[in-house]
This record gives C-alpha cells, structure tokens and sequence, in this order.
C-alpha cells in the first residue's frame, strides 16, 4: 500500500498534494496466492495420476506416502497463509479506512476545513478470499484421513490390532478342545468301569484259549 499514491486538494489554489497509504500487506498476500497455485497444479497432477496411473500409484507404497506427506505440507501451508492473509487484510482495512485516510491530507487536518468521504472501500471480494482459504485448510486437512487409509500404515496397524484378537480366539478355542476331550475321554473310562470285569467272573484273559484246551 505505501507504493499506492494519490493526489489531494490543497488550500493554496490549484495545487495538490500527492500522498501515499500506509501498510504493506504484499508479502502475505503472496504466499496465499503461492500456496493456492502450487495446491492446485498438484491437485491436477495427483486426479491424473488417480485415474491414468492408479498401478505406478500403489506400487511399492511410495505413491500413497508420497501423497500422505504432500497432503500433511499443504493443509499446514493452507492454515498459515490463510492466517497471514486474513491478518493482512486486516491491516489492509484499516489502512483504507477513509477516517485514516483523511488524517493524512494536510488541507483535513485545519480545523476550518470539513471532510468527508464519498464512499467506502469494497471488502466483499478480499473477506471472500480468507473464507474460501480457510475453507481449503478443512478440506486438505479432512482429506489427510482418506489418504492415510491408502499407506501401508494404516494396514499394517489393522493387523497389529488384528494379531491379538486372534491369538486370544485361539487360545479360547484350544481350551475349549481340551476341555470336551477331558469330558469325553472321563465319560468314556466312567462308562467302561460300570461292566464287570473279567475277574470277577472268574475268566482268565485268554479265555477262548484255555476252553480250546480242555476240549
């Protein structure tokens, strides 16, 4: 803004004086226009890739990652230069203000002179601009999940999470197995005490072979 001159009347005939606004807001005005181009160029690049390269994309998981830390540089660039940017336009507003202005045309500052101002500087297209850089943060940083979800490590924590659950379903199991085979070998040895036995009745265990003999 100190680079915007413009002239004014003065109180000695047809002369005006030429003035300058106070402020420079370029610099964060410029990294927001930087960060918005760069995000869009590699916006263009990765819906290619998506939809061309989808095979080169997932192999060897670099793609996904590479587009995991890229998504992470520019939701963080999104949240600074839209910071920076709606701070400058705040300076911005207030060195525009026309009650600013007129504090720095000499002829205002006389008591005997009145000014006014014919109208007030439009914001609406500036105000605009941090609400739709804002708007860019939450998106690129909603979109950090989705991303992440096509890394190797999301998946790899799905089977961590994973392993547990099935080590403790099979000891569970195994205790089980052991538990029925326990029950069923003690039925079956319960069951084979109820006969009587061979010694009771009096019968040698080669039975058939001593009756053969006596024949």
């Amino acid at each position: 803004l100190h680079q915007v001159t413009f002239e004014v009347p003065t109180c000695e005939g047809k002369e005006r004086e030429k003035l300058a606004l106070i402020g420079d807001s370029s610099s964060s005005a410029e990294f927001f226009v930087t960060v918005a181009v760069f995000a869009f160029l590699y916006s263009l690049a990765a819906t290619v890739v998506y939809i061309f390269f989808q095979n080169k994309y997932r192999e060897n998981n670099r793609g996904p990652l590479i587009d995991f830390i890229v998504t992470v540089v520019f939701s963080f660039l999104w949240l600074v230069g839209s910071s920076a940017w709606a701070k400058g336009l705040s300076d911005v507003k207030v060195a525009t203000d026309p009650k600013e202005v007129l504090l720095l045309i000499t002829a205002c500052k006389q008591s005997s002179n009145k000014c006014m101002a014919v109208h007030s500087p439009l914001m609406s297209s500036l105000n605009t601009s941090v609400v739709f850089g804002f708007l860019n943060f939450i998106l690129w940083a909603g979109n950090i999940w989705f991303v992440f979800k096509e890394t190797g490590w999301h998946s790899s924590g799905q089977r961590y999470l994973s392993d547990p659950m099935e080590k403790h379903s099979g000891s569970y199991n195994h205790g089980g197995y052991n538990q029925d085979s326990y029950g069923s070998g003690g039925g079956y040895s319960q069951q084979a005490n109820l006969g009587p036995s061979s010694d009771e009745f009096g019968q040698q265990p080669t039975g058939p072979a001593s009756f053969t003999n006596q024949i």
